[in-house]
């Protein structure tokens, strides 16, 4: 089997050398050889700070596709994605992270499953275990109800996937890809499935996803369903609607079956009529917002995204 295995990365060479070593001890056991595309996401530092030379058996060749500026990991998969279906064919894509969260015994276990789906099938690492901090775990699990809220899908994977080269057809022509990889797959509608596999630790160095980045990547997935968010929050609306309007007809019958105007029907009339009007407001937006997005192409990563790249660098070719 011919793999490319996509790596966005930003100035994590040394990881990269370390990961893409122990990636080649198990590829040999898996009788397959790889291309590595490094998506070198606008790095501070040059690829020679990391290590690259050496013997690579099931490793064919090393390249860094070097952006223009720093557009972000999920950006940089999905030029990553379209320079690979531009320019090469392969069996599969294995995407992952450079840092060493993505583990080579998890690369073998997405191989396998890959094999025995006969390499019909996108599989993606569901996180069996995490090894951040308890307030990150929490917050996750608050970012995970909402999104569920939304969207109606859970949320349990990240980059860490391998694809066949059949999807990237229709991948790369989805606006949503530019926005998040993973949500552009559920998008898309073409058959997936999890697999368990433990996220490991940095190899070197620390992350560079802050706060502001982790909460900024989760509305991008969210963004990715938005006519689906826009719907739910306009029958919420509605709802909301219906419920207020119930609510001042019931007021308005307290006030006038009594000869005593009692002063909760009056505050409790006027204040649902105030609701009632942004009710609507909300429904009225999401319609219109909706509606927009059904005409608007918006941005086309087979199209567009030779625009972010500025040249490719071979690292290593034997």
């Amino acid at each position: 089997m011919r793999l490319v295995i996509l790596m966005p990365l930003r100035d994590d060479w040394k990881s990269a050398s370390v990961l893409i070593r122990q990636i080649d001890q198990v590829l040999r056991s898996q009788s397959c050889t790889a291309d590595v595309l490094l998506i070198d996401d606008d790095s501070q530092q040059g690829w020679e700070s990391g290590g690259f030379h050496g013997d690579y058996v099931a490793v064919q060749s090393i390249r860094a596709l070097r952006l223009r500026l720093n557009l972000g990991h999920q950006r940089a998969i999905a030029i990553g994605l379209v320079h690979v279906f531009i320019t090469a064919r392969y069996d599969a894509i294995l995407v992952m992270d450079a840092d060493g969260e993505d583990t080579p015994e998890g690369v073998s276990e997405l191989l396998r499953a890959f094999r025995k789906d006969h390499g019909t099938m996108l599989i993606f690492a569901e996180r069996s275990r995490r090894s951040e901090s308890f307030l990150f775990r929490c917050l996750y699990g608050a970012y995970r109800i909402l999104h569920r809220l939304l969207t109606g899908l859970s949320v349990r994977v990240g980059n860490f996937s391998i694809v066949p080269a059949a999807y990237l057809n229709t991948l790369v022509v989805q606006s949503e890809l530019w926005n998040h990889y993973a949500a552009s797959v559920f998008r898309s509608r073409r058959p997936f499935r999890m697999i368990p596999i433990p996220r490991g630790r940095r190899i070197a160095g620390t992350s560079r996803m802050n706060f502001v980045a982790q909460v900024t990547h989760g509305l991008s997935a969210i963004s990715v369903f938005g006519d689906l968010v826009g719907t739910r929050l306009l029958i919420a609306s509605l709802a909301g609607s219906l419920l207020a309007t119930v609510g001042i007809i019931l007021a308005i019958v307290r006030l006038l079956t009594n000869g005593a105007i009692p002063a909760w029907a009056a505050y409790t009339a006027g204040t649902l009529a105030m609701i009632l009007v942004q009710f609507i407001t909300m429904a009225a937006i999401f319609s219109f917002f909706m509606l927009a997005n059904r005409t608007n192409l918006g941005f086309v990563p087979l199209r567009d995204c030779s625009l972010f790249i500025a040249e490719q660098v071979d690292i290593y070719a034997p």
